[in-house]
């Protein structure tokens, strides 16, 4: 019996392979899921406006500050100016650039239609080129009071930073 027992390990020897194959099918199901429902769940984010977070900018030489405040007067830099006046004002103080960039400050009391009529003039001016100035602030807690902001400790040295820069 030279040959008469057969070594049966082979068959009972044990896989130690990972099948991946429905844990990749899982993972590109939720993958799916979350690419469809990520722009549904930016809908309802609170934002303060006025205050801004984001990282202060480079200040040109010459900024050109657009200004509108509570009582919605224009002012352009330090000088008050009509509406009417605003296109000529803003050509005098670029002389004539409109690939420069603005810098638009608006009081938190100034509704959203009104900024919005002076970006439309703007606009129409041939200024596309708008940046947004917001006072520097603490990042905001997720589920923290969006009406009640936390007052800095003390007043920024350059309170108006420009945030990013956007376009109309």
């Amino acid at each position: 019996m030279a040959g008469g027992l057969q070594n049966d390990d082979d068959e009972l020897a044990e896989s130690h392979e990972i099948n991946v194959t429905p844990f990749i099918d899982v993972m590109l199901v939720l993958l799916i899921i979350f690419m469809v429902a990520a722009p549904l769940s930016t809908v309802d984010i609170a934002v303060d406006l006025p205050v801004s977070t984001a990282k202060a900018q480079p200040r040109p030489d010459r900024p050109v500050f657009v200004t509108i405040k509570a009582d919605r007067s224009l002012a352009l830099g330090n000088d008050p100016i009509p509406p009417a006046g605003l296109a000529a004002a803003l050509d005098t103080a670029t002389k004539m650039d409109r690939q420069q960039r603005l810098f638009l400050r608006a009081d938190k009391s100034v509704p959203y239609g009104e900024l919005m009529r002076l970006m439309d003039t703007l606009r129409a001016a041939g200024y596309l080129k708008v940046a947004f100035v917001g006072l520097e602030g603490p990042p905001v807690m997720p589920g923290a009071s969006a009406s009640a902001p936390a007052a800095p400790a003390a007043p920024a040295p350059n309170s108006n930073t420009p945030a990013p820069s956007t376009t109309p």
